[in-house]
């Protein structure tokens, strides 16, 4: 049996992670809710979505957009059509635009500072860009021309399985923990999150992964499982030669993933937590609502035009893919209110 929930130390994390006992469990759970309800209240915030490039530098082991993707048709929207999608966002009620992508140098730092501007200036939804490690100087232009978030997962803290799975371009060693913190003494809230289950990833390094959101104080967490893509090299039988011994292997189950969400909940209370599109993929049927009831309090409806949405095949089978903006919204809001719980109004910022 696992300590208490008032002091999360690393054998304290590693106890929860492993623990199955569904009583034992049910206590997590209860916890995590109740911190959610009284520091970020009941309120879901829906977060548009909008997907606005599938080019990629990058050559991640996991992903199906990665550099050397083979057979994907590559897609960069326009100027206009990311304006357009800003537009349902707002439409439909939500306080924040997210512009997600591949690690793309098209998106130029003028294209995107003219995008951010255009949203403020029409709409004055809170923008969040998610677009990979980018210079610090295009993310300096990009905070003064309006952008208020920035994602950028972290995937896992052990920097040798971080290696493995996510090569470094030539020249530019990859450090998203500290792009993070400059990010954040630039002012941006910050985003950033793993992946539950990676090939390699033992019990003790993801309870170092809540350890490093915490000392982050990340303003949004996001936290799925591993799903890779079956275009990339962790999709197949290569997984395997990275796999740690069979008691020590973290598991990439919907199960897992809900005690993460939990255990960020009470390590981070005032911290934004989607239930993440991938934890809806694995359980179509009720991931999400499993997520808002164990500590997330965001959702991120998909505004990305379909005829894209189909190529931004980071992993398979994921949640929503042919559904239209207005079907979507209104299935989240059922399913939200179904809860308990309703939508949330405005930008949604962290502890609100």
């Amino acid at each position: 049996m696992p300590r208490g929930l008032e002091r999360l130390d690393r054998e304290t994390l590693v106890g929860w992670l492993r623990e199955t006992d569904p009583a034992e469990l049910e206590r997590l759970w209860s916890r995590a809710d109740r911190v959610r309800a009284a520091h970020v209240g009941d309120a879901v915030h829906l977060r548009g979505l909008v997907e606005i490039s599938n080019h990629c530098v990058r050559d991640c082991l996991y992903c199906g957009i990665r550099a050397h993707s083979p057979g994907l048709a590559r897609y960069r929207m326009a100027a206009g059509e990311i304006l357009e999608c800003a537009r349902e966002a707002k439409r439909l009620g939500y306080g924040t635009v997210v512009l997600q992508s591949g690690e793309d140098p098209g998106l130029t730092r003028a294209f995107v500072s003219g995008v951010i501007r255009a949203i403020k200036s029409e709409t004055g939804l809170a923008v969040t860009l998610g677009l990979g490690e980018r210079t610090d100087d295009e993310l300096a232009a990009w905070k003064a021309d309006g952008a208020d978030r920035f994602l950028l997962r972290f995937e896992t803290s052990d920097p040798a399985l971080y290696r493995r799975i996510h090569p470094s371009l030539p020249g530019a060693p990859s450090d998203r923990v500290a792009q993070l913190r400059r990010m954040r003494a630039m002012g941006y809230e910050i985003g950033s999150g793993v992946m539950v289950g990676i090939p390699g990833q033992t019990w003790d390094i993801l309870a170092r992964d809540v350890e490093t959101i915490r000392d982050l104080d990340s303003d949004m967490v996001g936290i799925g499982p591993f799903l890779p893509s079956p275009r990339a090299p962790l999709g197949g039988s290569g997984a395997g030669t990275l796999r740690a011994p069979a008691d020590e292997q973290v598991p990439n189950d919907e199960l897992t993933t809900l005690k993460v969400v939990a255990l960020t909940r009470l390590a981070c209370p005032e911290a934004n937590l989607p239930s993440t599109t991938a934890l809806a993929t694995i359980d179509p049927a009720s991931g999400r609502e499993l997520g808002l009831t164990r500590g997330a309090n965001v959702v991120m409806p998909n505004l990305t035009p379909s005829r894209y949405r189909v190529l931004y095949e980071i992993y398979p089978g994921k949640a929503g893919l042919h559904e239209t903006a207005d079907v979507g919204h209104a299935v989240l809001e059922r399913r939200i209110a179904a809860i308990g719980r309703h939508a949330g109004t405005g930008p949604g910022a962290r502890g609100r």
